[in-house]
């Protein structure tokens, strides 16, 4: 009963706690506006984010600690020696899988090229997109299946724990962008926090985005169990994120387009990225070379 009640209290903070942060951390940046007049100017939701993810990173070592972790290896951080060759297989994984999803979207008009962009604009937002994708990567990863996916195989048998980290992947990034009109007030957050589950409620949006984000988070979980430790899983992702802050850049909607089919600057939103990212999963079970023990005993 403790594990449960672990990740019960886990998940309450992590929610509620970052609502009620969230107003904190928006005045802290009006405060400082004239050094981060960026960040001041973030809509509310954005706060509302960094919140989260700020309360689950901090306590994603506590939540393993009361699963029965011993040591920080147990969240699949190891010593980077010897490990390049998951790192940068997982890369070439997700970079050549979304350049697939984004060549064949391109060839058959389901999106069009922006046109007029500047050299220094490509090499500004390909820079931007490297950086995101390598910060992201580091932090989703040690959370979600360092953490959440690691902290589950602890209570129940490692394909459940991969489903359901998954799940909790997918629900997480399906939050809705809500905005916030007025004055921030402390309870502010906890306005918010309904209103970013409404996705939920649009059928379109649900399918199959909220699909294909639980199917990489099966992706993600499997290369983490596979390969025992987090660098394939951060390669991996890191290769997606490049290619969606690219498409989402350089890309514009095609009018009467098939979006259903081929989705929109999101690129995960269509059935063609859902049946790429299967084949990527077919193929990944399959890659020779890799560890198929548990990282650590499930207990």
């Amino acid at each position: 009963m403790r594990p449960l009640w672990a990740l019960i209290i886990y998940t309450v903070v992590v929610f509620f706690g970052g609502a009620l942060l969230a107003p904190w951390l928006y005045w802290l940046a009006q405060h400082f506006a004239h050094s981060v007049p960026k960040l001041a100017s973030a809509p509310f939701h954005r706060f509302m984010d960094r919140s989260f993810l700020i309360l689950a990173l901090a306590g994603v070592w506590p939540l393993l600690r009361a699963l029965g972790a011993k040591s920080l290896r147990e969240t699949g951080l190891v010593p980077p020696y010897g490990q390049s060759k998951k790192l940068f297989g997982g890369l070439l994984l997700g970079f050549v899988s979304l350049a697939v999803v984004a060549g064949i979207v391109l060839f058959y008009g389901g999106r069009a090229l922006t046109g007029g962009v500047s050299a220094g604009k490509i090499i500004e937002t390909v820079w931007d997109a490297a950086a995101t994708a390598t910060v992201v990567a580091i932090l989703e990863e040690i959370l979600f299946r360092g953490g959440v996916f690691g902290g589950l195989r602890r209570v129940f048998y490692w394909p459940l724990a991969l489903g359901l980290s998954s799940l909790i992947y997918a629900l997480v990034h399906f939050l809705q962008r809500a905005d916030l009109a007025g004055t921030v007030f402390w309870n502010s957050g906890l306005e918010l926090l309904p209103r970013m589950l409404a996705g939920f409620a649009d059928f379109h949006a649900l399918v199959p985005g909220f699909f294909s984000l639980t199917l990489a988070g099966v992706l993600l979980g499997l290369a983490y169990q596979r390969t025992g430790n987090l660098y394939f899983s951060i390669g991996l992702h890191a290769g997606w994120i490049f290619w969606l802050k690219i498409f989402g850049t350089f890309t514009a909607d095609v009018p009467h387009a098939a979006i259903w089919f081929w989705g929109t600057g999101k690129m995960i939103d269509g059935w063609l990225a859902f049946f790429v990212l299967a084949l990527t999963l077919a193929i990944f079970s399959r890659l020779p070379g890799l560890n198929k023990r548990p990282a650590f005993a499930i207990s």
